[in-house]
């Protein structure tokens, strides 16, 4: 999706299930205590037990974004995509050199505060942890 059709998100429309997510870079080789400035946060629906509902998120695409957060970058913003398989990515807008991501069994990940998740960033797996869940 282009820039020039971003709609802004009407949270009055959302169905209650939606939610905000902060990720965080956790402890890994180069970062012993983990980076909480290398994030993504991104908005997606969640059924009762923090996965995300692939059926609200057919029916409201538009609005399941994601920033992708680095130190002394500019957030790139971008869409929450459901892949072929069941898997789960973020796409970036206008970023040539951005390629898209791929989050690690997300359909199988629960989304909420304490838990582990992991993503595919250029062909290295980096592992992020759940820091904040709020409703929209």
């Amino acid at each position: 999706m282009s820039k020039s059709k971003r709609k802004p998100i009407l949270n009055a429309f959302l169905p209650p299930q939606f939610r905000q997510f902060r990720i965080v870079l956790a402890r890994e080789p180069g970062h012993p205590d983990g980076d909480d400035e290398v994030a993504y946060i991104f908005i997606a629906p969640v059924d009762a037990e923090g996965r995300i509902d692939p059926k609200l998120w057919r029916i409201h695409r538009e609005a399941c974004r994601v920033a992708r957060q680095r130190p002394n970058e500019q957030d790139q913003l971008g869409y929450l995509v459901h892949r072929s398989g069941g898997g789960w990515g973020f796409h970036y807008d206008g970023d040539a050199s951005l390629p898209d991501e791929a989050g690690f069994h997300f359909d199988e990940e629960r989304f909420v505060v304490g838990e582990y998740v992991s993503i595919n960033e250029r062909g290295k797996m980096h592992t992020y942890r759940v820091t904040t869940v709020s409703y929209l």
